[in-house]
C-alpha cells in the first residue's frame, strides 16, 4: 500500500505558537503508512489585489499551491481570531485559490485548532468548512479536533503538547483521516 503525505498549514504566524507548536508534533501520531510535513510558508503573501494577480503569481503562492497539489491531504491547525480563520490564513487560501489548476479542489482537507480560551476554535473551524465549500475540497469532519486553554495543555518551556486525551483524539482523527484519503484517492 502506498503511502498517504499530508502537509500541514499552520494559521497562526506568532513565534510560541501553540498551533505551530502542534503541527510540528503530528508525525509523531501519525498512522503507519501517513507522513506528515509543513507547507511552505505563507507569511510573506501580500493582502490579495486582482491587480497583483493580473501582474502574474508571487513565486510563494505558486510553491504553497505546488505542495498542496502534491500532497494527498492538508491538515489546517490554525487558531481562531475574532470567531473566524485567521485574516493572514485567510489571504493565503485567497491566493492560492485563484490559480487556474486551482489546488484544494478534490482536495482531502482536516482541521484542528488550539485557542487560548475554553471553545478551542470551533466556529473558525465552521467558517474553515464554509470556504473548503468553494474551494470544492473534501472536507473530513469526524472526529474533530479542538483544544481550548491551550496554555494549560502545553509544556511552557518546549511547547510539547501534553493533554493524553487530547492526543487520543489526534491520533484517531489521523487515522480517520488516512482512510479518507484512500477512499477518495484510490491509494
Amino acid at each position: 500500500m502506498a503511502n498517504v503525505n499530508v502537509i500541514t498549514i499552520v494559521g497562526s504566524l506568532r513565534k510560541d505558537s501553540f498551533n505551530a507548536a502542534l503541527a510540528r508534533q503530528l508525525p509523531q501520531w501519525a498512522p503507519e503508512g501517513m507522513s506528515i510535513a509543513a507547507s511552505p510558508p505563507w507569511a510573506g503573501f501580500p493582502i490579495y489585489n486582482a491587480d497583483d494577480q493580473a501582474k502574474g503569481f508571487p513565486a510563494d503562492v505558486e510553491a504553497l499551491a505546488d505542495a498542496v497539489r502534491k500532497a494527498d491531504g492538508v491538515i489546517f491547525v490554525t487558531p481562531e481570531y475574532n470567531y473566524g480563520i485567521p485574516g493572514g490564513l485567510k489571504n493565503a487560501i485567497d491566493w492560492v485559490s485563484r490559480l487556474k489548476d486551482q489546488p484544494f479542489m478534490g482536495k482531502p482537507v482536516a482541521i484542528q485548532s488550539v485557542t487560548a480560551g475554553p471553545l478551542g476554535g470551533g466556529r473558525m473551524q465552521y467558517h474553515l468548512r464554509q470556504a473548503c465549500v468553494f474551494l470544492d475540497a473534501l472536507a473530513f469532519t469526524r472526529p474533530e479536533v479542538f483544544i481550548g486553554m491551550a496554555a494549560s495543555k502545553f509544556d511552557e518551556k518546549t511547547l510539547a503538547f501534553k493533554d493524553e486525551a487530547g492526543i487520543n483524539f489526534i491520533k484517531q482523527q489521523l487515522a480517520g483521516f488516512e482512510k479518507f484519503i484512500r477512499r477518495w484517492s484510490g491509494k
